[in-house]
């Protein structure tokens, strides 16, 4: 079954992620440390797990499997979701993959390093307008793509 679990705390797209689901008739579970106010729907949960580090990932690591899309922009949770047999798309609309998951780790733990040793890193570029519309597309393809693969149209 698909479902689209997400990492909702800091996610830019949760409007659009609404919209494809309600076109698609799929299960939307948000995942939060904090209440947030979201539509009432029979096709959209909210989980508020206890504050801590990684918990909300720990929750949708648990629970998200094969054929279940992830959305977060925390690449460690992509990881494992990955390793899940979960798809997992960023909040800009890149999709991580085997292919690259370990290139994106790589990167992330290198401008970490060069932080903690005082280096000036440049931080995420703002999100923009066209970083919505790769979103749109991707979540879309990645929908049509499971349920293709699994006979569904």
């Amino acid at each position: 079954m698909l479902d689209i679990y997400v990492d909702a705390d800091a996610c830019p797209v949760k409007q659009e992620i609404f919209r494809v689901a309600k076109r698609y008739d799929l299960k939307v579970i948000l995942v939060s440390n904090s209440w947030m106010r979201t539509p009432e729907s029979s096709w959209l949960e909210l989980i508020v797990v206890d504050k801590g580090p990684d918990v909300v990932d720990d929750w949708i690591v648990e629970h998200a499997g094969t054929d279940d899309i992830v959305i977060s922009g925390d690449i460690p949770l992509a990881s494992r979701c990955l390793k899940k047999g979960a798809m997992v798309l960023g909040n800009t609309g890149r999709p991580f993959d085997e292919d690259n998951i370990g290139d994106v780790l790589s990167i992330r733990d290198l401008l970490s390093d060069l932080r903690e040793q005082g280096m000036m890193t440049r931080g995420p570029k703002p999100f923009a307008k066209k970083d919505r519309s790769r979103f749109l597309q991707a979540l879309d393809e990645m929908i049509v793509k499971t349920r293709r693969r699994n006979g569904q149209r």
